[in-house]
């Protein structure tokens, strides 16, 4: 029966979060009441008050009295929360929110690959090259591309042995997956973005590094320059549309 009534908790706090992040309730916008809420998804009282303490923790929302529930603003939300990560996923991250990944990606990476120079054991250079080696399958059609290329990324994060660097795999592995729908990347890695993955693996298992962060740094740049050009030309074309109409 416990465990009935977690499960019941946890299956609102995800159709509440997933409601957020595909845009049914924005920033500023009244959510149901409690009460409303209990009816809508027949669930007992206690089983929402508990999924409304759980966003309220994760930041999407608050909670007062006489101002009901209300939804927060992105700067607040606990970003790095795995459910909030995979709620991103499922809604409609833009631009911006691809952006912000990649800005946070170019100041993580290329330090992770500096550390894996100094840390990395053997297994963890293992694990760097299996994952080099499944990118180099993908450009056949024996793996999946983007899988391949998320564990390479998350490997290094592993080599590190910085723990707190390691329990961002997950926030790396949904700014992949976010910067798919925006890049086309629906083919293998070309053969000059599969080599700057093997630099970077080469200076790692060379104890080089800088020379490590220099190539991470080089790769998260040339992305990051791609999205910051696509988000010039969609502003000038909003801004066009707005003088047309």
């Amino acid at each position: 029966m416990e465990s009935s009534h977690r499960n019941l908790t946890q299956q609102l706090v995800h159709e509440l979060g997933k409601s957020i992040l595909q845009g049914k309730y924005i920033a500023g916008d009244s959510m149901p009441s409690e009460a409303n809420i209990c009816t809508q998804y027949n669930v007992s009282r206690t089983a929402t008050r508990e999924a409304v303490k759980m966003l309220t923790a994760k930041g999407l929302i608050s909670s007062r009295p006489r101002q009901g529930i209300k939804v927060l603003e992105l700067k607040n939300w606990n970003l790095f929360d795995t459910d909030v990560l995979s709620w991103i996923l499922i809604g409609k991250p833009d631009l911006y929110m691809l952006r912000y990944f990649l800005q946070l990606r170019l100041a993580i990476e290329p330090e992770a690959a500096f550390l894996a120079a100094q840390y990395a054991s053997e297994e963890n250079l293992q694990d760097i090259e299996n994952a080099l080696s499944r990118m180099k399958d993908a450009q056949k059609g024996y793996d999946d591309t983007h899988e391949a290329d998320i564990e390479f990324h998350k490997s290094i994060l592993t080599a590190s042995n910085n723990p707190f660097f390691t329990q961002l795999k997950n926030f790396t592995e949904t700014a992949l997956k976010v910067n798919i729908r925006f890049t086309n990347r629906m083919k293998a890695v070309t053969k000059e973005e599969y080599q700057a993955h093997v630099d970077i693996f080469e200076h790692i298992k060379n104890n080089n590094a800088q020379a490590a962060s220099d190539a991470a740094m080089i790769t998260q740049n040339a992305t990051l320059a791609i999205v910051n050009e696509q988000i010039t030309n969609l502003e000038l074309e909003i801004a066009n549309e707005l003088v047309t109409s």
